[in-house]
């Protein structure tokens, strides 16, 4: 009788549904009990510990209990691996024989596979178990595959596959393939939304809700019990910080929409981005957090991407809108200095401000002189357009509109798209001046060739015969904006987004305006 086992011995124990193994005969119970009983017969084992990965595929050996037990054969506490089968080991062939063949040879490590019949110390390897290792693999990627699958039909179908909701929502409690809304978060995310259009900078809002206590997504996720991690932050970040409002700002699960499958991996790889055309979105399928308005203005604002600035930060409602009517760049904002110490803001050609006269006039106006121009033109328009819903149920009900609607509503749809190729070629200008990024002049491509594969379907359909819904025009945001307000007090950053396309800057103070509304209800541009 051996008095002094030969053998510390590791139980190595892994279950994994995603590849595939069987509920019952590969579960943690029998595995257990299959090792426990071999060791008992075997007078030469003494078991030093039971590792278990639960839940862990067998594609790769980055397991929390498989790390551990590697780093009790280096220390020397472990000389013996025993597993019910090679799959349970690993599923991957080229680690898994470099285990077998060289990691655990080199330290005198005896490995046992119970149900395989392998033991190094009492035989070699056969030539067969490198293609045991294959087919390992082989059919966990198979699994794989079908897992993934299904997965994606889970997504195009719309519900929730994902571990968290997003802040802002929580899985239903009967469904956790559905999204409910979170109330206190939810308000957190409407508050950011409006405070972001009456023109507080990303930044500024995170310092807010830091001054005021507010907890950060991730943080709210663990006071909420739930075990999750950011992957997005450092450790030590637990606070809100420009890129949390950011992607807020930017998610379009809060206009009720799911947006999943952002990231793609192989069995082996990393986990990696998908291009955005490749994300899938379906649209309604929960309760939105943020009207369709209230986004649409947002994302207009987002993709304006104007900077925060020091000059009276909370009156940048116009930049991004002013363009030089000569040369066509950005106007640039300035301060100069006034009386009594006092600074007025005034916006100058882009052009001029870099490369001087001799490149274009500086078409100079002031803020002031702006915010008057404007306001007085848009209460003109209110007041002018009191019967305006009316007029758009007539314009859109009329029974003999035929033909001459439908081309006309053509025409607008044509005009669209030729405004999306100069905002196109304008974003590309502004890249070659180093306003904006690679990245965001890349980002702004696809925005821009999005909406215009939408406006191509659109002019499809109509040329197939489709007519515009009678009630359509009155829903649109623009036009029931204008339909609540009497007269607009001040201007902020949300009218601005509603109401405005562009504003072209001539000298002496002469603007040409263009506003988003529809060519039936005015011209569309207003030169003053």
């Amino acid at each position: 009788m051996i008095e002094h086992p030969a053998y510390n011995a590791a139980a190595y124990i892994r279950l994994s549904r995603e590849d595939g193994d069987r509920a019952e005969s590969d579960s943690i119970v029998n595995q257990r009990r299959l090792i426990c009983d071999y060791l008992e017969t075997k007078e030469e084992f003494a078991l030093f510990e039971t590792y278990v990965d639960d839940g862990f595929t067998g594609t790769n050996f980055n397991r929390p209990a498989f790390i551990k037990m590697i780093e009790d054969i280096e220390a020397g506490r472990v000389n013996c691996v025993v597993v019910k089968d090679l799959s349970r080991f690993g599923r991957d062939y080229i680690d898994t024989g470099k285990y077998l063949e060289r990691f655990f040879p080199d330290r005198n490590v005896r490995f046992i596979s119970i149900t395989d019949g392998i033991d190094s110390a009492r035989q070699a390897y056969d030539m067969l178990l490198p293609i045991k290792n294959i087919f390992n693999e082989q059919y966990a990627r198979d699994i794989s595959e079908k897992v993934h699958a299904a997965m994606r039909t889970k997504q195009k179908a719309g519900e929730f596959i994902g571990a968290f909701a997003s802040y802002g929502y929580c899985k239903s409690p009967t469904d956790k393939n559905r999204l409910i809304i979170d109330g206190y978060a939810a308000g957190v995310v409407r508050r950011i939304f409006a405070l972001y259009g009456k023109g507080m900078g990303k930044n500024a809002i995170a310092a807010l809700l830091n001054k005021e206590g507010i907890v950060c997504p991730s943080e709210y996720k663990k006071l909420n019990g739930e075990n999750y991690r950011n992957g997005h932050r450092l450790e030590s970040t637990s606070y809100w910080t420009y890129s949390t409002i950011h992607r807020i700002l930017s998610n379009e699960i809060y206009r009720g929409s799911m947006v999943q499958g952002k990231k793609t991996q192989r069995m082996r790889g990393k986990q990696r981005s998908a291009a955005k055309e490749d994300w899938i979105v379906v649209r309604g399928t929960h309760e939105a957090v943020i009207d369709e308005a209230t986004w649409e203005r947002t994302q207009n604002l987002l993709r304006r991407r104007t900077r925060a600035s020091g000059l009276n930060a909370d009156r940048t409602i116009l930049a991004g809108y002013l363009r030089c009517a000569d040369c066509g760049r950005a106007m640039v904002k300035k301060s100069k200095a006034g009386q009594n110490g006092t600074g007025e803001i005034r916006f100058l050609c882009g052009t001029y401000v870099r490369s001087g006269r001799q490149f274009c006039t500086p078409h100079a106006v002031s803020l002031s002189v702006l915010d008057e121009i404007i306001l007085g033109d848009l209460n003109t328009m209110l007041k002018n357009l009191n019967d305006l819903n009316e007029t758009v149920k007539k314009i859109f009900s009329s029974e003999d509109a035929g033909a001459d609607r439908l081309n006309s509503e053509r025409d607008k749809l044509c005009a669209e798209i030729e405004k999306i190729r100069i905002h196109r070629r304008k974003a590309y200008g502004d890249y070659l001046d180093e306003v904006i990024s690679k990245e965001e002049y890349i980002d702004f491509s696809r925005t821009f060739q999005k909406k215009e594969d939408n406006l191509k379907k659109m002019l499809e359909e109509l040329d197939a015969g489709r007519r515009i819904r009678k009630d359509g025009a009155s829903a649109q945001p623009w036009i029931k904006h204008l339909l609540d307000a009497e007269k607009v007090e001040e201007l902020d950053r949300y009218i601005v987004a509603e109401m405005v396309q562009e504003i072209k800057v001539y000298e002496n103070n002469k603007l040409e305006i263009t506003y988003r509304f529809s060519d039936e209800l005015m011209n569309g541009k207003m030169s003053l």
